[in-house]
């Protein structure tokens, strides 16, 4: 079965740092240690793996040959299904190596070219009208780059990284193995030169041999009008820095809106509710209602009720990746007022007594309870 990854046993990023790595090793030692897990061998193998990726990633140099090379860069040389062992008497042990003549090289050694630097992600919290809108912003990212002073090479400036006397430079070996079956050569990633190739022997004090270097660098983000919480924007080439010449890798930016204390989306819509007085609702009035471009006048007709929703044209969200604007539909709430003067009650009850008349004689003259009678009597 292949090794998983180090940085996903150890559930941290590749840019993680030291601390970081170290807090993610203990929490995990510690829920997998076998004194809270007696008797259990999934959890025995869990924290074996988890020691193994620890080992890897707290050692700047083995964390540096594995980032360039995988777990090929951390091995001893061997490659294939070695860990099989002697199989018999017979020195069975390169069982590995027989697949790889028969099936294509499964475990086989290759040297490594190039390779495209590792994809980094960071969240971004931004407003409701920036998302409306559209804007640019400046963030921080840290990340792996190339070193300045060595130019990737690893080896201090003057210098060159010189071949490989083991592999001459092929970032391979070839060993010949008796087994059972006749004899094979076998082909290994060189664990000299962990498959580069070259070896370092003069190594750049800036990044102490790795080729990159740990900064933080300042990236303009331009976040397009229309988007919403969970958008994701591509930054390509700000990623980490590529490997023996590979490319850069991408930013990607997770956009998340923050709540608006007034407004709220629907798609490309914006909804409000606008509170107005009984008296207002009644006999109708003009009023502000705020939008994403400013307040303006509404007028609201006579006998408006609660819920009563009115549509704004072109006042909402600017499209993605489209044309035009959603609406704004402004949804009306009638206020029951309180603390009322005796004046005010007074007032009111007279309105209500003037009402009550005109009720009456609204039903003395349409013959009210005649329709009432004909509606639900036949």
């Amino acid at each position: 079965m292949p090794k998983r990854d180090y940085y996903e046993v150890l559930g941290v990023g590749r840019n993680a740092d030291d601390t970081e790595i170290k807090k993610s090793y203990r929490k995990l030692a510690r829920q997998y240690h076998p004194d809270l897990n007696p008797g259990n061998k999934e959890a025995e193998e869990k924290l074996k793996e988890i020691n193994e990726a620890y080992e890897v990633l707290s050692d700047p140099d083995k964390r540096q040959r594995y980032d360039q090379f995988g777990h090929a860069g951390t091995a001893n040389g061997a490659g294939g299904f070695g860990d099989f062992g002697d199989f018999g008497a017979g020195g069975f042990g390169g069982f590995g190596d027989i697949f790889d003549m028969f099936f294509g090289g499964m475990g086989g050694a290759q040297r490594r070219g190039p390779q495209r630097g590792a994809d980094l992600r960071m969240d971004l919290d931004i407003s409701f009208e920036e998302a409306a809108f559209g804007m640019e912003t400046e963030v921080e990212v840290p990340r792996q780059e190339t070193c300045p002073d060595c130019h990737g090479s690893g080896a201090a400036p003057g210098t060159h990284p010189s071949t490989c006397n083991v592999c001459k430079g092929t970032g391979q070996v070839r060993v010949a193995q008796k087994t059972p079956l006749g004899h094979f050569q076998t082909v290994h990633t060189c664990s000299h030169c962990h498959g580069t190739g070259q070896v370092i022997t003069s190594p750049c004090p800036e990044c102490r041999g790795r080729g990159k270097v740990h900064r933080v660098r300042k990236i303009q983000i331009k976040v397009p009008a229309g988007v919403d919480t969970g958008s994701r924007l591509r930054v390509s080439g700000e990623g980490e820095a590529g490997s023996l010449g590979g490319p850069t890798g991408d930013l990607y930016v997770d956009i998340h809106i923050k709540p608006h204390p007034f407004f709220q989306r629907r798609d490309y819509d914006v909804l409000c509710e606008v509170p107005i007085s009984f008296v207002q609702a009644a006999i109708g009035d003009e009023i502000q209602v705020p939008t994403l471009d400013g307040h303006i006048k509404l007028k609201v007709p006579e006998g408006t009720q609660t819920g009563t929703s009115f549509r704004l044209r072109g006042k909402g969200i600017t499209k993605l990746k489209g044309y035009g604007r959603g609406d704004q539909h402004v949804k009306i709430r009638v206020v029951t007022p309180t603390n009322l003067s005796e004046k005010q009650k007074e007032l009111l009850r007279e309105f209500a007594r003037i009402q009550g008349k005109e009720q009456d004689q609204y039903a003395k003259d349409k013959g009210f309870f005649e329709k009432m009678k004909d509606a639900f009597m036949g």
